[in-house]
C-alpha cells in the first residue's frame, strides 16, 4: 500500500518502507541471539578455568625462590660457555680468512 505524499517527500510519491522492517528487525533478534550466545560462552569458559584453577598445585614461595635461583644460575654458566665459544670461533675465522 503506498503511502499519502506529506510535505517532506514533496509529493514525489514515495513508497512506504514498513516492508523493510521486519527483516532489519529479523537481524537483530538474530544478532542479539549470537551475542548472548558469545556471552554464555564466555561466562563458561571463565567457570571451567575457575575449576581447573582450583585443582592446580601451586609451589611454595621457598619453591619458587629454589627454582628461580636454579634458573638465574644455569643462565649465567649458559652465557658465559656460549660466549667462550664465540669467542674461540671468531678468533679461529680471523685466523683462517686473514
Amino acid at each position: 500500500m503506498d503511502r499519502a505524499p506529506d510535505s517532506k517527500s514533496g509529493c514525489w510519491g514515495f513508497k512506504s518502507l514498513l516492508a523493510c522492517h521486519f527483516p532489519l528487525l529479523y537481524l537483530r533478534i538474530l544478532k542479539m541471539e549470537k551475542i548472548k550466545e558469545v556471552i554464555q560462552k564466555i561466562t563458561q569458559f571463565i567457570k571451567e578455568a575457575k575449576a581447573e584453577l582450583k585443582k592446580v598445585t601451586w609451589p611454595t614461595p621457598k619453591q619458587t625462590m629454589a627454582s628461580t635461583a636454579v634458573v638465574i644460575i644455569l643462565v649465567f654458566i649458559l652465557s658465559i660457555i656460549l660466549g667462550i665459544f664465540d669467542f674461540v670461533l671468531a678468533k679461529a675465522v680471523k685466523f683462517i680468512l686473514g
